[in-house]
């Protein structure tokens, strides 16, 4: 759900306590709709999170670590330029709308004191941060010129002006008796004649209103409510404002998914909507109930945006060599036509007394079919010179033959290769493994302009797992880990797993000279499948082996291993076998 106002307003309100008086140390951009600030007090190092995002904006400390980019953005340097050992004087939000300000005591370049107020707009896709200084704008984060918007522009040097209001009273200044007369004028349920009748707070708050008052008659329209179903529903409404009043309870919604508990609501109050099905989490603060309901989508999302480049790059890659493969498969195509040319060459050489220079073309009778041919030749070559032509014509044509066949195998490795490459782009789990991947794809030449941060990261370890009959079951992260794996840890008997034909993890099973059980090989194969592109799938093929059948021929690429002697088995991974048997 989206951040709505009321909640919000118990947001500032927890930030002003905790924030004000305190002064700029540090500012980062870690992605393009994301500021973090660092701010000291007399007593305490705190983090800022104002983050754009459509999906996810908001204001809110945060204790969370992020990897920032090598060169800071525009609108980062700005602010460090314009903000940089400011103080916060205060920390205000715009009455019933998701607009927080930030008033910061600047010094500028002249050594003058100015006040910067950095706003906070956190309206869904429209959320932006924007840079105001006596009420023009410095610079938007996500500029708005006149094409994007007729009725509201945030570009340099315009005035700073709000964006227009609904036309429907603010949950926390309108009375709660008020609230009721305006959804009774509606034929709809009641949560959703509330919503359109009140602003400020999200359909949970409606919803919950409508529960404490009827439970779960939820078809009950606002419009045939009696004086007592009126009364009932302004006591509700009036619990829930009673409650805002008094700071409210943080709190997050968990149902269950199939995979464990999933986090679908957040709101100012404990809900009593979702029955016995749901759990509720109480945080002791705003800021940690926003920061762990948000986490594990904004931290998927900042790998999106860290990876896209990449992505995009060994995707650019994988077309090119597939499209490489259909020239040459073309051209050998044409090559195979080369005994054609070395017919007429012969037919020539056997006619040398018919023909004469000067000619275009010549008949001749074909004496391997008896039939007649109709040969092109070069006018300015004599008889004997266009027969010689078409013999190194057809040398030519064989070469090519020969050295097409040779490019076509490697280009069924590079293709396969850089398929992996992609894959494990697509599932690499933070920045750590996407580094480690630019420097495989460096090191194999792909790319040559990619430089490694100075701090040295200490290479990650396998994936660690146990089997239910206690084996350690390890699993590559990423090609040059599987090579690690399968070619320099795992010994003979140890027994080797990955989906047939398709990009994917080496999975091995460390035998310690002992028989490997079945349901041991059961779970290693299920995990084989977990780590490939195939994940998700219903009867999976994948190929075991022992690690002695394997071998890498010379000169192949990371990841690419050969193998004749093999099993291969049809495995439906299990939902929570991962997590089940991984080694804490």
């Amino acid at each position: 759900m989206a951040l709505d106002a009321a909640t919000l307003a118990l947001v500032t309100a927890e930030l002003k306590d905790k924030l004000l008086d305190a002064k700029i140390d540090k500012i980062f951009e870690p992605t393009r709709d994301e500021v973090l600030i660092t701010l000291r007090t007399r007593t305490e190092t705190h983090r800022l999170l104002l983050s754009a995002r459509s999906g996810s904006a908001r204001v809110c400390l945060t204790a969370e670590s992020f990897e920032n980019p090598l060169t800071p953005p525009g609108f980062c340097m700005l602010l460090r330029k314009h903000l940089t050992g400011g103080r916060l004087v205060d920390l205000h939000m715009e009455p019933g709308d998701r607009i927080v300000y930030f008033d910061f005591r600047c010094t500028n370049e002249m050594g003058d004191l100015v006040l910067n107020t950095l706003a906070a707009e956190l309206m869904g896709r429209y959320s932006n941060l924007v840079l105001v200084q006596n009420g023009r704008i410095i610079d938007a984060l996500k500029r708005v010129d006149f094409e994007d918007s007729e009725i509201r522009q945030l570009l340099p040097g315009l005035p700073y002006t709000l964006p227009p209001k609904p036309g429907k009273p603010d949950f926390l200044s309108v009375s709660a008796a008020g609230m009721v007369a305006a959804a009774c004028q509606r034929e709809l349920p009641v949560a959703q004649a509330l919503g359109k009748a009140v602003g400020g707070v999200g359909p949970v708050v409606m919803r919950e209103a409508a529960y404490r008052a009827f439970g779960g008659d939820t078809a009950l329209l606002a419009s045939e409510l009696d004086e007592a179903g009126k009364a009932k529903l302004a006591a509700a409404l009036e619990e829930l404002r009673a409650e805002h009043a008094a700071g409210g309870h943080p709190t997050v919604v968990r149902l269950p998914n199939g995979e464990g508990e999933k986090p679908v609501e957040f709101s100012f109050f404990a809900p009593q909507q979702y029955g016995n099905a749901s759990r509720l989490t109480l945080y002791p603060s705003y800021s940690q109930m926003l920061e762990d309901y948000y986490a594990t989508k904004d931290r998927a999302e900042r790998l999106r945006q860290k990876s896209r480049e990449l992505y995009k790059a060994v995707h650019n890659m994988h077309e090119r060599a597939v499209r490489k493969q259909a020239a040459r498969r073309e051209e050998l195509a044409q090559s195979e036509k080369a005994d054609t040319l070395r017919l007429c060459g012969e037919l020539l050489q056997a006619n040398l007394w018919a023909l004469h220079k000067g000619e275009r073309q010549a008949t001749v009778t074909n004496y391997y079919t008896g039939e007649e041919m109709t040969i092109r030749l070069d006018p300015r070559l004599g008889p004997n010179e266009n027969a010689q032509k078409y013999f190194k014509d057809y040398k030519k044509k064989q070469t090519a033959g020969t050295m097409l066949r040779k490019l076509l195998v490697e280009g069924e490795a590079e293709i396969e290769y850089l398929a992996t490459v992609l894959y494990e782009v697509e599932s690499a789990p933070g920045e750590q493994a996407l580094n480690e991947i630019r420097a495989e794809l460096k090191s194999q030449g792909y790319l040559k302009y990619y430089k490694q941060r100075d701090r040295k990261q200490k290479p990650a370890d396998f994936l660690r797992y146990r089997s239910s009959d206690g084996f350690e079951i390890l699993v590559g992260r990423n090609n040059l880990q599987n090579d690690k794996l399968t070619l320099h840890t795992a010994r003979g008997k140890d027994l080797w797993f990955h989906v047939q034909k398709a990009p994917g993890s080496h999975a091995v099973v460390m035998s310690r000279g002992q028989d490997i059980p079945d349901t041991t090989k059961q779970e290693a194969a299920e995990l084989a499948v977990l780590h490939s592109s195939q994940n998700g799938g219903a009867k999976v093929a994948v190929d075991t082996t022992e690690v002695r059948n394997i071998w890498k021929a010379n000169g192949a690429k990371p990841g690419m291993v050969l193998y004749e002697v093999y099993t291969t088995v049809y495995v439906t991974p299990r939902p929570g076998l991962e997590e089940e048997l991984r080694v804490k």
